[in-house]
C-alpha cells in the first residue's frame, strides 16, 4: 500500500543502529494500535451484548404476552379483548424479535469475529515475536562477548571452535527471527486498517438490514407514531421555555430581595423582627457539657413542632426531641465566648439548654417564638393572627387609659359578679377580673405617671436598697443553706425554711399597697415595656422563704443579693391565668413621699409555682403573728410577774416594819 513505511528485512543480518531505531518506532506504533484495537473491542462488546440482552428482552416480552390468557386474576376475569389485542402485539413483538435475533448473529459474524481475530490472533503473534526476538538479541550479544575474550597467545582448538559455533547459531536465530518479527510488523500496518474498517462495515450492513426488515413491517406505523412524538416534544419544549423565563425572573427577583440575608447579623431595620411566629426553623449552636467546667459548642438544625422543640443533625433521617416547651421560660443569656446566646428552662425547672442564634434578629424571634409556643397559641385556629393580637394588645397596654375598667372592658367581657377584695389573692380568679375596688379605682391612684421601672436586681454590695436601710446580715453575705455556717444567721431559728427558683421580671414604685390591683397592674406594665423594649434577659435567683424575711440568694456563689423583711411585705398576689408570675408589695422602712410611705413591687416568674410561693409567703406571715401573739403574751405574762412580785416584796417590807414597831414599842413600855 502507497505511503506505508516498512522496516528493511534486508538490513537485518547488519543489525544496525539506525534499524534498532526504527525498529523502535514501529513498536511503538504496534502498542499504540493494540491499545486503542482494545478499546474498540470492548465497546463492540458492549453493543454485541446490548443487542442480544435486548433481543432476549424482546422475545421475553413477548412471551408474556402469550401467556396473559393463562393467567387467572382475582378481578380482572375473562376480558377477550384484552386477551387478543396483547396477542396481536405478542406477533408485532415477535416479528421485532426475530429482527433482533437477525441482527445479533449479523454483528456476531460482521462485527465480533474480524475485531477479535486480529486481537487473538494478529496482536498476540506481535507480542510473541517481539519476545523471541529479544531472547535471541541477548544470546547474539553474550556470544560475541565470549568470542571476543579468545586469547591470541593462548590460542585452544576447542574453545575457539565452540566460540564460532556458538556466534554462528546466535546469529542465525536472530537473523530468522528478526526478519520474521520485521515481516509482521510490516504486515500489521495493513492488517490494523482491516481490523478497522471490516467491523464497522459489518455492524453497518447489519443495522441497515435490520431497518429494512423493520421498515416493511412498521412504516405506517412508525410514521404516525413519530408525528405524534413530534408534536408532543414541541409542546413539551415551549412550556419548558416558560417554566425556565419565570424560574430565571424568580432568581433574579430573590437575588434582590436576599441581598441584605446574606450578611449574617443583617440590618434590624431593614429587616424586622417578628414577634409573631409559632413555628421556625434554623440552624443553631447548642452548648453542651464536657466537664465540670469545659463545654463544646455543636451546630444542629432546629425546628419546633407542635409544643416540641426537635434538632435534627445534617445527614440524620428525622429529627429527635429536646424538650418540652410548653410552659417554659426562655431568656436572653451571656456567655464568655459567644454571642446571641438564650437559655431554655423546662416548666418544672429540671432541664435547661443553652443555643446561640447567628444574629440578633434571629435571637429575639426564636425567644419570641418560644414565648408564643409556651402560652400555647399554637393550638388556636390562626396562631399567627393570635399571636399579633396578643403582641399588639401588650403594646397598646402601655397607653394609660382612664381607668382599669374601661381597660379591661376593652380586653375582655365584664363579668357581672363582683370580687370581694382582699389582701391575699387566691390564684383561682382572674388578672383581668372586676372588683367594687377596682371600679372606683382610678390608674393614677394605684402606680405613679411615669414611674421608672428597674429591670436588674441591684446587687446589696454595690448599692442599698430602694430605700431599705442596710442591715448587717445584707451586705453580700454568703448563705449556706445546709446550715453548716460557723455563724449563726438570723434566719436559722425560724420554723419555715422554703427555696424556690425564680426570675426577676422587673419591679417599680407603686402609691397603694393595699388591694392586690396593685401587684396585676405592676406585672402588666413590666411586662408590656419588657416587649416593647425588646428585654428578654432574666435574671434567675433562688427565693428563701422563712418566718422573719424573704431572701434572693444567688444560685452559685450563695451570695444574698436582696433581703425584704417578711413584716415589710404587705400584699402579695400570682397571677391567676399564668402561675409562672407572682409578685408582692415592700413597704420600705424609709421616708414619706407625699404623707405616705414608699412601695415597692417586684414581679417575678418561676417555675409554675407562683402559687405555692404565695402560700409559703402567707403560711410564714401566720407563723410570724403567731410567734408574735405569743411573744407578747409572754411579755405581759411576764409583766404580770414583775407586779405580783413587786407587791409581794412590798407586803414582807411592810411586815418587816411592823415587826420592827412592835419590838420598838415593846422596849420603850419597859
Amino acid at each position: 500500500m502507497l505511503g506505508t513505511d516498512k522496516l528493511p528485512i534486508e538490513e537485518t543480518l547488519e543489525d544496525s543502529p539506525q534499524t534498532r531505531s526504527l525498529l523502535g518506532v514501529f513498536e511503538e506504533d504496534a502498542a499504540a494500535i493494540s491499545s486503542y484495537c482494545s478499546q474498540l473491542y470492548h465497546a463492540m462488546r458492549r453493543i454485541y451484548d446490548a443487542q442480544n440482552e435486548l433481543s432476549a428482552a424482546t422475545h421475553l416480552t413477548s412471551k408474556l404476552l402469550k401467556e396473559y390468557e393463562k393467567q387467572r386474576f382475582p378481578l380482572g376475569g375473562d376480558d377477550e379483548v384484552m386477551t387478543s389485542t396483547l396477542q396481536q402485539f405478542s406477533k408485532v413483538i415477535d416479528e421485532l424479535s426475530s429482527c433482533h435475533a437477525v441482527l445479533s448473529t449479523q454483528l456476531a459474524d460482521a462485527m465480533m469475529f474480524p475485531i477479535s481475530q486480529f486481537k487473538e490472533r494478529d496482536l498476540k503473534e506481535i507480542l510473541t515475536l517481539k519476545e523471541i526476538f529479544q531472547i535471541s538479541s541477548n544470546d547474539h550479544d553474550v556470544a560475541i562477548n565470549r568470542y571476543s575474550r579468545l586469547s591470541k597467545k593462548r590460542e585452544n582448538e576447542k574453545t575457539k571452535f565452540e566460540a564460532t559455533e556458538d556466534v554462528y547459531t546466535a546469529r542465525k536465530k536472530q537473523h530468522q527471527t528478526m526478519m520474521h518479527y520485521f515481516c509482521a510488523l510490516n504486515t500489521i500496518q495493513y492488517k490494523k486498517k482491516i481490523a478497522i474498517l471490516e467491523p464497522l462495515l459489518g455492524y453497518m450492513q447489519a443495522q441497515i438490514s435490520f431497518f429494512k426488515m423493520g421498515s416493511e413491517n412498521l412504516n405506517g406505523q412508525l410514521e404516525e407514531f413519530m408525528s405524534n412524538i413530534s408534536t408532543s416534544v414541541q409542546n413539551v419544549r415551549r412550556e419548558m421555555d416558560n417554566d425556565v423565563e419565570t424560574m430565571q425572573q424568580t432568581i433574579q427577583d430573590m437575588e434582590v430581595a436576599s441581598e441584605p440575608l446574606y450578611l449574617p447579623d443583617p440590618d434590624p431595620k431593614k429587616l424586622p423582627v417578628n414577634r409573631n411566629l409559632t413555628r421556625k426553623a434554623g440552624y443553631l449552636n447548642i452548648r453542651n457539657k464536657t466537664g465540670l467546667v469545659s463545654s463544646t459548642w455543636e451546630r444542629q438544625y432546629f425546628f419546633t413542632q407542635g409544643g416540641n422543640l426537635m434538632s435534627q443533625a445534617r445527614g440524620d433521617v428525622a429529627g429527635g426531641l429536646v424538650m418540652d416547651i410548653d410552659n417554659c421560660s426562655v431568656m436572653a443569656v451571656d456567655s464568655e465566648d459567644r454571642r446571641y446566646c438564650f437559655q431554655i428552662t423546662s416548666f418544672d425547672g429540671k432541664k435547661s439548654v443553652i443555643l446561640q442564634a447567628e444574629s440578633r434578629k434571629d435571637s429575639e424571634e426564636w425567644i419570641a417564638t418560644i414565648n408564643n409556643i409556651s402560652k400555647r397559641i399554637y393550638l388556636t385556629e390562626n396562631p399567627e393572627e393570635t399571636a399579633a393580637r396578643v403582641n399588639q394588645s401588650a403594646i397598646e397596654a402601655v397607653t394609660p387609659s382612664p381607668s382599669f375598667q374601661q381597660r379591661h372592658e376593652s380586653m375582655r367581657p365584664v363579668q357581672p359578679q363582683s370580687r370581694p377584695r382582699s389582701t391575699r389573692t387566691n390564684s383561682t380568679g382572674s388578672v383581668g377580673s372586676d372588683s367594687s375596688a377596682l371600679t372606683a379605682l382610678s390608674l393614677d391612684a394605684i402606680v405613679a405617671p411615669d414611674t421608672p421601672i428597674q429591670f436588674d436586681i441591684i446587687s446589696p454590695v454595690s448599692e442599698d436598697q430602694s430605700g431599705q436601710p442596710r442591715t448587717p446580715g445584707q451586705s453580700g453575705r454568703r448563705t449556706n443553706p445546709f446550715g453548716e455556717s460557723g455563724e449563726k444567721s438570723e434566719s436559722e431559728d425560724s420554723i419555715l425554711h422554703q427555696l424556690f427558683i425564680v426570675r426577676f421580671l422587673g419591679s417599680m414604685e407603686v402609691k397603694a399597697d393595699d388591694c392586690p390591683e396593685v401587684v396585676y397592674e405592676t406585672m402588666r406594665q413590666i411586662l408590656a415595656a419588657r416587649a416593647i423594649h425588646n428585654i428578654f434577659r432574666m435574671t434567675e435567683s433562688h427565693l428563701l422563704v422563712t418566718c422573719d424575711c424573704l431572701k434572693l440568694i444567688d444560685p452559685q456563689t450563695q451570695v444574698t443579693r436582696l433581703r425584704f423583711p417578711l413584716p415589710n411585705v404587705v400584699l402579695y398576689a400570682t397571677h391567676q391565668e399564668n402561675k409562672r408570675l407572682f409578685g408582692f408589695v415592700l413597704r420600705t422602712a424609709g421616708g414619706r413621699t407625699e404623707g405616705r410611705p414608699v412601695s415597692v413591687c417586684y414581679i417575678f416568674e418561676s417555675n409554675n409555682e407562683g402559687e405555692k410561693i404565695c402560700d409559703s409567703v402567707g403560711l410564714a406571715k401566720q407563723i410570724a403573728l403567731h410567734a408574735e401573739l405569743d411573744r407578747r403574751a409572754s411579755e405581759k405574762q411576764k409583766e404580770i410577774e414583775k407586779v405580783k412580785e413587786k407587791q409581794e416584796k412590798e407586803i414582807n417590807k411592810q411586815k418587816q416594819i411592823e415587826k420592827v414597831t412592835e419590838k420598838y414599842w415593846g422596849f420603850s413600855e419597859l
